[in-house]
């Protein structure tokens, strides 16, 4: 394999087969960048990480006080985890990713963040599926029901373009509904999207939280030099 390409990992997950790759852009002077890819997809790249970033930042400056207690659904480069970890008022990050290999990733020191994520005492690592604890018991492994101040999710495309079907109730009133019970009165739910908020789904968190609100991250996309945009959607719960 071409020193430009490197493949540092691959797995079959119930999901796809999972790749990680390393990759030199002789185009950008030749800056090196993380790509993961799960069957024909790709899913994220280190070489756009900005609304990953503003997710976390985001939430957390909605949020007041100390001690907070966060909830990262998806960890993936570890961008949003990272984000969060920033913040001193951060008492306890719980990151929830259900394929495995990607925890493996960041304690094998594979991925740009993983050094920030594992030396963090705050930071833990829970392997299972944020849809199926939203449904059940919570994010807690060891406290069953606890709320949280934040839930911060970054799995799918979108709301309407999911990386599996079993996903899909977790986007309607129902599935929000569900969600809600694990937050703290003020707590802030914030979700990535690749697209542009979207009306009909902000109609839908508006329905189940007390405020609701769509944002738009621009950023440069420097392989096509041209401007680029992805989404936030914000839910809080006042009481």
């Amino acid at each position: 394999m071409s020193a430009l390409l490197e493949e540092l990992d691959y797995r079959q997950t119930p999901m796809g087969e999972l790749v990680l790759r390393r990759r030199q852009l002789l185009s950008m002077e030749g800056r090196v960048i993380y790509e993961v890819k799960l069957g024909e997809a790709y899913l994220m790249s280190s070489l756009f990480h900005a609304s990953e970033t503003a997710l976390a930042d985001i939430a957390l400056a909605e949020l007041g006080g100390s001690g907070l207690n966060v909830v990262v659904g998806g960890l993936g480069l570890g961008y949003t985890a990272a984000a969060a970890l920033r913040y001193d008022r951060v008492k306890r990050l719980v990151v929830i990713e259900a394929l495995e290999p990607v925890i493996d990733w960041h304690r094998q020191g594979l991925v740009p963040n993983s050094d920030v994520l594992t030396s963090d005492s705050r930071c833990v690592f829970h392997h299972d599926d944020f849809f199926a604890l939203a449904r059940s018991w919570g994010f807690d492994p060891h406290s069953p029901g606890v709320r949280f101040d934040g839930i911060l999710l970054d799995i799918d495309h979108a709301p309407d373009y999911l990386l599996h079907t079993s996903h899909g109730r977790f986007y309607t009133r129902a599935g929000l509904e569900q969600l809600q019970r694990f937050l703290q009165p003020g707590g802030i739910f914030a979700l990535w999207s690749n697209d542009p908020p979207d009306k009909d789904f902000l109609q839908i968190l508006a329905g189940v939280f007390d405020r609701a609100e769509g944002r738009v991250i621009a950023f440069e996309n420097p392989m096509q030099q041209s401007a680029a945009e992805n989404g936030i959607y914000i839910g809080q719960k006042t009481a």
